[in-house]
């Protein structure tokens, strides 16, 4: 199997890296988590330019590889832009479903002028889907929604929202809203990124497509958003060892280096494994949605990985930077914040497993 990139991948994967070193340091990160958007406009654009908020859009032209190797970058930088919530996925689902005058709104979301947000999750849900409570009503040709959704990543500043609701008959609808008609309640996550909570009371909705039962649409969504942060976790680590390199190279105790110390090496040496291990499930949830393979298991197996490497990275990486690991100033304590808020989307490491053990009788033989 081929783990290379092609040319075009790696300078798209180049270029992205460039634009957001230049946009981001620590100073100017910082400086963008306490602004009101939480996020850079100007660097969204840019984005924009290079083509990375339509990045799945149209099959041919990109795929789950491309997304991959632009998120890993965005998670090394710790880019705050909601580039897989507000563009990739809810843009994914519009490409997959809609019809021809609800597809004629990513045209808006490549050039950057419209947000999309996926509303999904409801207060107490867990994965996997639990019945829905936001309910779809119809009178004549008219739908509307109400219900609460909860967690909406980019649903602050989204000027669409894709609604998952529970249809008369019971199935699972996918409806588009406009944000301004909802009730919306901002709030900061613990990486600094921005959610909401969006209350819907009785608000004009508009089907995806056809109407009817979408849950599969959305079950193939939530994969590919699994796997998508996978990837940015992946480069979120792979920063954060970086820097813990560096850090026990330059520092110096009792006038020697610390990595002179075999302890820290070995520890910094097992951080470098999780990073793989990471790594390789990341490449191997990604490359099975290129091949068409969409399967839950599989991103619940990446998840579950990834949630383990990236705590244990960041407690790590904090651990032997000392004191210096949890300040603002410093950008490892970041890394371990985007890191704990990665694996609290979409379902913990602890649900994942949940969920893959449930299935275990499936298996001929299992590994711990």
């Amino acid at each position: 199997m081929d783990f290379d990139f092609t040319e075009e991948q790696q300078l798209l994967a180049d270029t992205t890296r460039e634009l957001l070193s230049r946009g981001y340091d620590i100073e100017k990160l910082n400086a963008v988590l306490e602004s009101d958007l939480g996020w850079n406009r100007k660097i969204w654009q840019q984005l924009a330019e290079l083509g990375v908020l339509a990045l799945g859009f149209e099959p041919e032209e990109s795929g789950p590889l491309e997304a991959m190797v632009v998120l890993t970058e965005i998670g090394a930088r710790l880019a705050p832009e909601p580039v897989l919530e507000a563009a990739l996925i809810p843009g994914g689902l519009v490409a997959e479903l809609g019809n021809d005058a609800q597809k004629a709104i990513l045209d808006e979301v490549a050039a950057g002028t419209k947000l999309l947000a996926l509303a999904y999750l409801e207060p107490g849900m867990r994965l996997p889907q639990d019945e829905l409570s936001t309910k779809a009503s119809q009178q004549g040709d008219a739908w509307t929604l109400s219900g609460t959704k909860s967690a909406v990543a980019a649903g602050d500043s989204a000027d669409t929202l894709l609604v998952t609701a529970a249809l008369p008959d019971g199935s699972v609808g996918l409806f588009l809203v406009d944000g301004a008609a909802t009730g919306r309640r901002p709030y900061r996550t613990v990486d600094g990124h921005r959610g909401a909570v969006v209350d819907f009371d009785a608000v004009p909705a508009e089907p995806l497509g056809s109407g009817g039962d979408a849950s599969d649409a959305v079950s193939r969504a939530l994969v590919r958003y699994q796997a998508g942060l996978c990837a940015e976790a992946v480069g979120a680590m792979a920063e954060a060892l970086k820097l813990t390199t560096e850090y026990l190279n330059a520092r110096k105790q009792f006038g020697v280096p610390l990595k002179t110390f075999q302890t820290l090496t070995h520890r910094a040496a097992d951080m470098y494994v999780s990073l793989e291990l990471a790594r390789s499930m990341t490449f191997y949830a990604t490359m099975s949605l290129a091949d068409g393979n969409v399967d839950p298991a599989i991103a619940s197996r990446a998840k579950l990985q990834v949630a383990r490497s990236g705590r244990h990275i960041a407690q790590e990486a904090i651990q032997l930077h000392g004191g210096i690991g949890v300040t603002a100033e410093y950008p490892v304590g970041h890394y371990a914040a985007r890191l704990t808020a990665i694996n609290n989307t979409l379902g913990t490491g602890d649900d994942h497993a949940r969920l893959l053990s449930g299935g275990i009788g499936g298996y001929e033989a299992v590994a711990l």
